[in-house]
């Protein structure tokens, strides 16, 4: 048997590729949508990709799995579990060939459920809580000699240190009442957990830096024994079922705007790909009069703030690679919204895959950071940047107003006096409640959230300044308790 696990850093997102060296066949599990990667991957290793397979309908990143389907021509292994609008509608679609393009090859599994993969016996288990049709994936090496399971693909369900959010469906697709309802799931499938040996790897879906989960590890996999003893959301199961809850649904992060999105391209079945967008070289006038023309956006990838707080393309967001990308382009930037980059030669490909992984394949054009140097007069801006120690005083006498873009649970522990809290990844959803006539100082933990939120502030025409500091300097302004109501 050969293992791979496949990490993007970005999403903090781990597939798996598990493949029998015997028959050459090759099962990748929860692909992202760039499917190239799993395909290139099996065939350095000398198998060929014949099946995928999914945990869930993923809120996080558009599946690979229709791409390998439909232009592949792999076999899909979906769940069957739950209720029928948490179901993927684009498979049972292909699958009866509705468009005349030809069925797809898929299997639709219910909890206890096998298939093989050569001689890798794999067992669907049916494990709700994150979503009603969450299922994880049982893996024996059959081929081997082995009797009982390696490993157990996770998905959502259980991670290293943590659990999956049950609060999702109602936070970010929202489905009102539904978190209470899936967090009893969540601590109704954690005995078919426990009760696996203690020897059981655990091979979960996301990683620390995900907001599929709360307190995630930075460690890539576990074992069945490490969880029990040491996952603080399964140690709060042994507390009761109440206790447990309450636990699970308590201080999770806001989840970005485009969760909802994902969870529904995913369900209806993301575009087939194909090839990744080519965006065209382009001076900074002809990107400018682009932009305006088709209503496009900017991002620039940019890492260092300093760079786009002394000068960016005006109108352009910070979005640096990495997760800053991936959060800034979805929360602020809409479906189908053509966009242009700011970006390296050698990080152009990157951001693109970085962009259709969330669903926005219109990526038009870029320039790289030393073409801005040629920018013309007034294409330029910059943001008024101030401290902590500099904020003193300057929102009375200007009538400013704080806006602290962390998260709640961040804001609830300690805050500016007078501060208003939303946390950035919401705050598009809330430009129409913000006033337009005081200047707004935009602060986070760092600098660095404060600094994604300002750059869509000043594109959305409000007055702005970053506090590019860190929030331990403002210590003699702190106030501890919660003494406004939060927007998030």
């Amino acid at each position: 048997m050969l293992f791979r696990q496949i990490f993007d850093p970005d999403l903090a997102q781990y597939a798996y590729l598990i493949g029998c060296q015997k028959t050459g066949e090759a099962l990748v599990i929860d692909p992202e949508r760039d499917v190239d990667r799993y395909l290139e991957l099996a065939e350095r290793e000398g198998l060929r990709l014949t099946a995928v397979a999914e945990t869930h309908i993923h809120a996080d990143f558009l599946s690979g799995a229709r791409e390998l389907a439909r232009r592949h021509g792999v076999r899909a292994y979906l769940s069957d579990e739950g209720p029928a609008e948490w179901k993927s509608e684009w498979a049972r679609r292909d699958a009866e060939a509705v468009d005349g393009s030809g069925p797809i090859d898929v299997v639709f599994l219910k909890g206890g459920d096998t298939f093989r993969i050569g001689k890798i016996e794999v067992q669907a288990v049916h494990t709700p809580g994150h979503t009603p049709e969450h299922i994880s994936f049982l893996v024996t090496d059959r081929g081997g000699g082995a009797d009982s399971p390696i490993g157990l693909a996770t998905g959502d369900f259980v991670f290293v240190g943590d659990l999956g959010r049950p609060d999702l469906l109602e936070s970010a697709a929202g489905q009102a009442g539904a978190m209470g309802p899936a967090a009893h799931q969540l601590f109704e499938s954690l005995p078919s957990f426990l009760a696996l040996d203690d020897s059981v790897q655990v091979w979960p879906a996301h990683g620390a830096g995900s907001a599929c989960g709360k307190a995630l590890g930075a460690v890539p996999t576990s074992t069945v024994g490490y969880e029990r003893r040491y996952n603080a959301a399964i140690r709060h199961s042994q507390d009761g079922e109440q206790a447990f809850v309450d636990f699970i649904l308590e201080g999770q992060p806001e989840p970005p705007l485009y969760f909802a999105r994902m969870k529904r391209l995913n369900k209806e079945g993301p575009e087939v790909l194909g090839e990744l967008p080519r965006p065209a070289a382009m001076a900074p006038g002809d990107l400018l009069s682009a932009r305006d023309v088709e209503g496009g956006v900017i991002l620039d990838t940019r890492g260092g703030r300093g760079d786009f707080v002394a000068g960016h393309l005006a109108g352009s967001l910070h979005a640096p690679l990495g997760s800053g990308l991936s959060n800034v382009a979805g929360s602020y930037v809409e479906e189908d919204v053509p966009i242009f980059l700011v970006a390296d030669e050698d990080d152009v490909e990157h951001a693109v895959r970085q962009l259709v992984r969330i669903g926005l394949d219109d990526v038009r054009g870029y320039l790289t950071p030393a073409e801005l140097h040629g920018a013309a007069a007034g294409q330029l801006s910059g943001l008024a940047t101030t401290d902590f120690e500099g904020l003193v005083g300057r929102v009375a006498d200007e009538r400013g107003l704080i806006l602290d873009v962390r998260g709640l649970s961040e804001f609830e522990q300690a805050h500016l006096p007078g501060a208003r809290q939303i946390a950035y990844t919401r705050l598009a959803t809330l430009l129409d409640d913000l006033p337009r006539d005081r200047r707004l100082y935009v602060h986070c933990a760092s600098g660095r959230r404060a600094s994604f939120a300002a750059s869509e502030l000043a594109r959305e025409g409000f007055d702005v300044v970053l506090v590019d500091d860190l929030f331990e300097h403002a210590e003699g302004l702190v106030r501890s308790e919660a003494s406004v109501v939060s927007e998030a």
